[in-house]
């Protein structure tokens, strides 16, 4: 990885532990408006499965540790995987589709959520949590029905906008 990409990394990380801040100060809800996973979804889009990966899985547990948002259980292991995902996922597709946004991005979401399952699934059955994969799942599309029309209306414009002023390219990455 570049430094240029190492930078914007950690510019996605920080904007992913700020933007659930602002969102609950002035009380827009982080499950209904989804606030962390605009940053980790951008990182994937711009600089491909790797960065997305490294934004997806490290921004949920600096924020759990810096704001106690997520809360470490049974939360921060389920955004964890689904965000690591988002970013992984959203990253290599767009990388094979070069200019493309909304297929990566939608295969990203759903590829997050179906991983939120499997990890609820594991903790339920492992270790006892009470959730039921199906539900949370559910819950967790309806409850951010919100979030996710703001991700597919300003995702796209602005990684377009990052990718025109850094001159990055994901098929040469």
């Amino acid at each position: 990885m570049n430094t240029r990409k190492i930078v914007m990394t950690g510019m996605f990380i920080a904007l992913g532990i700020v933007l659930p801040i602002a969102f609950h100060s002035f009380n827009m809800g982080g499950p209904v408006f989804l606030p962390m996973h605009i940053p980790v979804l951008m990182a994937g889009l711009t600089l491909g499965p790797l960065a997305g990966f490294f934004t997806g899985v490290i921004t949920p547990i600096l924020s759990s540790l810096m704001t106690g948002m997520p809360p470490m259980f049974p939360m921060l292991p389920i955004m964890v995987f689904e965000l690591g995902v988002y970013g992984l996922t959203s990253g290599y597709i767009a990388k094979q589709m070069p200019g493309k946004t909304y297929f990566p991005l939608i295969a990203g979401m759903i590829d997050g959520r179906v991983m939120a399952a499997v990890v609820v699934f594991v903790l339920s059955t492992f270790f006892g949590v009470q959730m039921s994969p199906w539900t949370f799942i559910k819950g967790a599309i309806v409850t951010g029905i919100p979030g996710i029309l703001i991700q597919l209306v300003i995702i796209p414009p602005l990684v377009k906008a990052i990718r025109n002023a850094t001159g990055m390219r994901l098929d040469h990455a």
